[in-house]
């Protein structure tokens, strides 16, 4: 096994390395399902869970460049959910986006591994939180466990981008070789912060294949597995 040397701080991306974002999205949508059914049958009887995040990342693909804030971004999915199934109520989209936000942050659960490895982590590494994502550490119970954090929604700039992780890299206080990155995305964190020249960890939950073309030396199936490296 490698060993990592030399490391002063560790950057964690947030969805899907710290929490499943996948279920607590769907299960936010199922409530706002829930609520639809009661204001507008009719808009409800022409939607499913599926429909509405195929929309959102439409929305999401028209305002990229443009909106950052993801808050907005899904407000707006939600208002062009309800004008695509022929039933326009901006109102009631506002209500519907927030009672996703109240659902999104507060049923968020983190995998088992993370506040046992952040806590240990903690004693000795500088530790942040960098994501293209808006999930802050005091809305998904992490507040206090980071020194620094990087919100793409707040620098204008997203994972892959070498920008951001340059970014990461002077809020951190370290060099780019006292850094080490962790992150589920090959793209986003993996390739990401080493095309950055960070070394990076790429944590493989759901125990993926990479392509052939892609060489790792630092993969993990859980963060606990990260303090062998360290």
């Amino acid at each position: 096994m490698y060993k990592i040397a030399g490391i002063k701080a560790i950057s964690f991306d947030g969805d899907q390395t710290l929490w499943d974002f996948q279920k607590v999205m769907r299960k936010s949508l199922g409530y706002v399902m829930i609520e639809l059914e009661k204001a507008n049958p009719v808009a409800a009887s022409r939607l499913n869970i599926e429909k509405m995040i195929e929309i959102r990342n439409r929305v999401a693909g028209e305002l990229k460049g443009r909106v950052t804030n993801l808050e907005a971004i899904r407000l707006e999915a939600f208002k062009q959910t309800l004008r695509d199934v022929g039933r326009p109520d901006d109102l009631l989209a506002a209500r519907l986006n927030k009672l996703y936000l109240k659902h999104r942050f507060e049923d968020t659960q983190l995998y088992d591994d993370v506040l046992p490895v952040l806590s240990t982590l903690q004693k000795k590494y500088k530790l942040g939180l960098v994501s293209n994502g808006n999930s802050y550490p005091e809305r998904c119970g992490l507040d206090g466990l980071f020194q620094f954090i990087v919100f793409s929604q707040d620098c204008g700039v997203e994972k892959p981008d070498p920008r951001f992780y340059q970014i990461a890299v002077a809020v951190s206080g370290c060099s780019k070789e006292q850094l080490l990155h962790v992150g589920d995305s090959l793209e986003n964190d993996f390739i990401g912060a080493s095309n950055a020249g960070i070394k990076s960890v790429w944590l493989n939950r759901q125990q993926l294949k990479p392509g052939s073309e892609i060489s790792i030396n630092y993969e993990i199936r859980s963060l606990s597995e990260l303090l062998e490296f360290l």
